[in-house]
């Protein structure tokens, strides 16, 4: 008898062996299934990569996108780009093939100097800006100073802002300069202004000299569509730029992902998990 149950034992471990490998599979299938919900209806991870919108944004900074902001699209769904692997899966991968309506829903309107992630509308990668131009507005840039429907943006000299000149994250970039390259480790200086936008909102925009989109044209922002520049006015390109795989024209509606409130912390590192590297006074900091 006891042959037999230690017979019946072994005959029945690999059963548990597979159960437990089926029950481990179906946690992690319901806890992607939870935070792709989460993700797409809430909020969205960000790791700021580039220094188009410094000194808001600083690279390394990593913030919490707010879906709820502007209402859904297409856009608000998730997208995976893991390059070392070759995965590339955007929004229209994961939504595509869902019926949805024009425009958003649930939708809200922007506000004029909120902070914005949004798909660009040739190659599908996130993007953060500034949202300057709604729908209907007059957009030109004159001798490096911001005009909204004829009038002058207020800019007032707010002192400078100065960074080590050395590489920044994971792309391993120098930051741009007034004056042009500098030795690594000089201190890399830009001209530091304060904008303020007619509804009141006022944040800060850096310049390093004359550059290509310092003078434009007027651009008139399409009905349903929007005008985004980075802070970094010369080290930002945005929709003063025509809508191509790199320029990012007018972003439609459906396009906008939502809104950056709030750092939730910040790394000057090469990772974000280079702890050591965080920078102490950006957790939790308030986006202008």
């Amino acid at each position: 008898m006891a042959w037999g149950r230690r017979t019946a034992e072994v005959e029945q471990a690999p059963k548990t062996f597979l159960g437990s490998v089926w029950e481990t599979l179906k946690t992690i299938f319901w806890a992607l299934l939870i935070a792709g919900i989460f993700r797409t209806l809430f909020f969205q991870p960000f790791w700021i990569p580039s220094g188009s919108m410094k000194d808001t944004l600083l690279i390394g900074d990593f913030l919490f996108v707010n879906k709820m902001a502007y209402g859904y699209s297409y856009a608000s769904c998730p997208s995976i780009r893991i390059a070392a692997i070759g995965l590339d899966l955007d929004q229209e991968d994961f939504c595509g093939w869902l019926p949805w309506p024009e425009g958003r829903v649930l939708g809200s309107e922007p506000e004029r100097g909120d902070v914005v992630v949004f798909r660009h509308p040739v190659t599908g990668v996130d993007f953060i800006k500034r949202l300057i131009g709604l729908p209907g507005d007059r957009v030109q840039m004159r001798d490096g100073r911001l005009w909204l429907n004829g009038e002058p943006v207020p800019l007032e000299p707010a002192g400078e802002f100065v960074e080590p000149y050395l590489p920044q994250g994971p792309q391993g970039l120098p930051p741009s300069c007034r004056g042009g390259p500098r030795r690594p480790g000089e201190p890399c200086i830009s001209d530091r202004y304060i904008e303020t936008l007619p509804n009141g909102r006022s944040y800060s925009v850096l310049d390093i000299g004359r550059s290509v989109a310092d003078d434009t044209g007027v651009f008139t922002v399409p009905e349903g569509h929007y005008f985004f520049m980075g802070d970094n006015r010369d080290n930002s390109t945005d929709s003063r730029f025509p809508q191509s795989a790199r320029g990012v024209g007018f972003v439609p509606a459906e396009d906008l992902v939502g809104r950056a409130d709030r750092v939730m912390f910040s790394s000057a590192g090469r990772s974000m998990l280079a702890f050591w590297t965080w920078r102490g006074d950006r957790f939790f900091h308030p986006i202008r």
